[in-house]
């Protein structure tokens, strides 16, 4: 794999051309929708097959696959023009065998809320290990909050990746309510209630596993917490489920800040099967204009991470998304709007800007004015950016990754991430 940056006067027709590849796998392989158009500074993913076959009246995926020595999920991975599915066309070519042989197998999550586009799920499944609905809620009484994550579920299992069940204390106001945690951790009735409501959720929708997420814990309830993420995994754990617990981005145990004092990683990471860190929203919608997830800022949570908790345990948190903000930048009164990927770079077509990339940050920015003459300032993720943060995988040796979220199309990601590296199950 290479990533190709863009120039003035390119096409995706110069660039497939210069590589020697056929443009529509570039096309395919980046979500192109503009391939004469291209923006300066926009990144492309090239790969390079050694191994194609060429489809024959009559052929099935089923069959290809038998006869490759392939399963669904690696053809599904090698082939994004087939989005997940199982539709053929004699005289269609299909990439066996790219020249990368990634041989480091990770695990990969995925968060979707019921409402994701069923297409852009299907396309994006072969590339997750695990599919995690969001999110069920908690009653005071220590009941669940039910989510229609029944099709979520059976589309999940049909691409090969299997589900997780997500628990929050999010609130329909869309925020985390520390006082229900709280309640929750101290209550030993209503854990008790919670605990066995949470057993019988995950035998009857067919999960594989648990992951909770309870954020703006109360600093006093740091320990407690920890000792229930511990009870569900001692009830769990003999049946057969994954616990795992997602963390605040810390750098160190005293970190200030409500975020973070509730979060204890040691005793949360000895408590849990595995451990998603958060490392992304230092860009967000009421902040300063600046890269969501900055490379340094995430190596120091991993650094940090890695001396609480062991490397097997550890997912890496990656955003699916970027932000365009407003200027000038006002504290208190602006608003960022969190966009897609592949929106930004639409953006910077559209108003005839250039990409720019910043070396610390690891992440593409640009500027624009839009047509009431207000500026703005677009930071989001490229294959660039996000090739820098799974590199961090290899090198600290973590188990894997977890991504907020599938709601938005990447096609990029993808390719990345499956030239880098075996996403089990393969």
């Amino acid at each position: 794999m290479e990533i190709y940056v863009v120039r003035a006067g390119d096409t995706a027709s110069s660039v497939a051309r210069q590589y020697g590849i056929p443009v529509s796998q570039l096309i395919q392989d980046n979500g192109l929708t503009s391939p004469f158009q291209l923006v300066i500074g926009q990144t492309l993913v090239i790969r390079f097959p050694i191994r194609t076959y060429t489809v024959r009246p009559g052929d099935t995926l089923f069959q290809i696959s038998r006869q490759s020595g392939l399963t669904l999920r690696q053809l599904w991975r090698n082939n994004p023009i087939l989005q997940g599915g199982l539709n053929l066309y004699p005289g269609q070519t299909l990439v066996l065998e790219y020249r990368e042989s990634p041989e480091s197998p990770i695990t990969v999550n995925g968060y979707a809320y019921p409402f994701v586009s069923k297409a852009l799920l299907r396309a994006t499944l072969p590339y997750l290990t695990y599919l995690t609905p969001f999110t069920y809620g908690i009653t005071p009484q220590g009941g669940l909050v039910d989510l229609n994550d029944r099709e979520l579920i059976a589309m999940t299992r049909a691409q090969g990746a299997l589900p997780m069940m997500h628990l929050s204390t999010l609130t329909e106001e869309g925020g985390f309510s520390n006082e229900l945690a709280s309640l929750v951790l101290n209550d030993m009735e209503i854990q008790a209630t919670l605990i066995a409501a949470i057993e019988a959720k995950l035998a009857e929708r067919g999960y594989e596993g648990l992951d909770v997420d309870f954020e703006f814990v109360f600093p006093q309830d740091a320990l407690p917490y920890a000792a229930f993420l511990r009870r569900l995994h001692d009830r769990l754990s003999p049946l057969g489920y994954l616990v795992t617990a997602a963390l605040a981005p810390k750098t160190s145990a005293n970190q200030p800040g409500l975020l973070y004092e509730g979060h204890n990683y040691a005793a949360i990471g000895a408590a849990v099967d595995k451990v998603l860190l958060m490392t992304y929203e230092w860009g967000y919608t009421y902040g300063p204009p600046m890269a969501v997830a900055p490379l340094p800022n995430v190596r120091r949570v991993v650094e940090y991470a890695l001396t609480e908790i062991p490397a097997n345990k550890l997912w890496l948190g990656i955003p699916n998304y970027g932000y365009d903000w407003p200027l000038p930048f006002q504290q208190g009164v602006t608003r960022a709007t969190s966009i897609s990927n592949t929106y930004a770079v639409e953006l910077a077509r559209r108003y005839g800007v250039e990409i720019s990339f910043d070396g610390y940050a690891q992440a593409p920015y640009f500027r624009y004015t839009d047509g009431q003459g207000t500026g703005h300032e677009v930071w989001f993720e490229d294959a660039r950016s996000i090739q820098s943060k799974l590199n961090l995988i290899r090198e600290y040796g973590m188990d894997g990754a977890g991504y907020w979220n599938m709601m938005r199309p990447f096609p990029q990601n993808w390719q990345v991430l499956s030239s880098m590296y075996q996403i089990l199950p393969t």
